[in-house]
């Protein structure tokens, strides 16, 4: 009995760990799509963080950004 329980045990944590990789998007964003939003790590150079306008801040969005253009390049990497 205990190895039954044991066994269903260890089924539902994979199951539970695994059920948030099913919800993910299976698809890329359509061309002319919107992004879905994602908060980055704001790089460590102050340098870096002044040119893109997030000085200061330990994470960002692509919104943050002062730029008119952003340019996102999906790299598709398994």
């Amino acid at each position: 009995m205990v190895k039954l329980i044991k066994y269903f045990a260890v089924w539902s944590g994979i199951l539970l760990m695994t059920a948030g990789f099913s919800t993910a998007a299976s698809q890329p964003p359509r061309v002319g799509g919107v992004l879905p939003e994602f908060v980055l790590s704001a790089p460590g150079s102050s340098e870096h963080q002044q040119y893109l306008g997030i000085a200061g801040k330990d994470a960002f969005t692509i919104p943050e950004i002062r730029a008119e253009i952003v340019i996102v390049e999906i790299f598709n990497i398994y």
